[in-house]
């Protein structure tokens, strides 16, 4: 991976998700127009991970969704795009998007080392089930860097509480 060509002070990381809860981004953008900061905003696809890496070479991936094509990627991408780009808009904020591969917890920590980041921005787990038997398979995400991170990790949680169940 290249250094993003930000100008000024460090960037800060920022977990994206398609359908994500808008308070991460509204949090990090915020935060950002405040430090004067540019953001790196990462999507981390668990379908692919890394089999194999040599640093003269590129990264070799396997899919776990062989049926996955280019254009299911690119559609995510194009959303993320305008998600972030929404979030901007208005805002004198310098902003990339980086599509990764791999654990999204250990993924976000390489980039923001990578990129010598101030900060990583994550939101918490999202509600539900299905959510619920993946953080408890996998570990979530915002612990796992909380516990394993030398720089600031902020946790944005979703508006709505937990303990509520109808529309804000």
């Amino acid at each position: 991976m290249f250094p993003e060509p930000f100008s000024g002070p460090p960037p800060l990381v920022v977990g994206v998700l398609p359908g994500q809860h808008a308070e991460v981004l509204r949090s990090a953008t915020g935060l950002a127009a405040k430090m004067g900061a540019p953001l790196l905003c990462t999507y981390v696809d668990e379908a692919s991970y890394l089999v194999e890496w040599d640093p003269a070479r590129s990264a070799h991936r396997l899919s776990l969704h062989p049926d996955k094509d280019d254009s299911e990627v690119r559609a995510v991408t194009e959303e993320l795009r305008g998600t972030v780009g929404a979030a901007c808009a208005g805002k004198a904020i310098e902003w990339t998007l980086r599509i990764l591969g791999g654990d999204p917890a250990r993924a976000l920590a390489r980039v923001a080392a990578e990129a010598n980041a101030a900060m990583i921005i994550v939101g918490t787990p999202e509600r539900g089930l299905g959510h619920r038997i993946s953080a408890a398979l996998n570990g979530s995400v915002a612990a796992w860097l909380s516990h394993h991170q030398d720089r600031p990790v902020l946790v944005v949680p979703a508006r709505m509480p937990a303990h509520r169940d109808g529309p804000e």
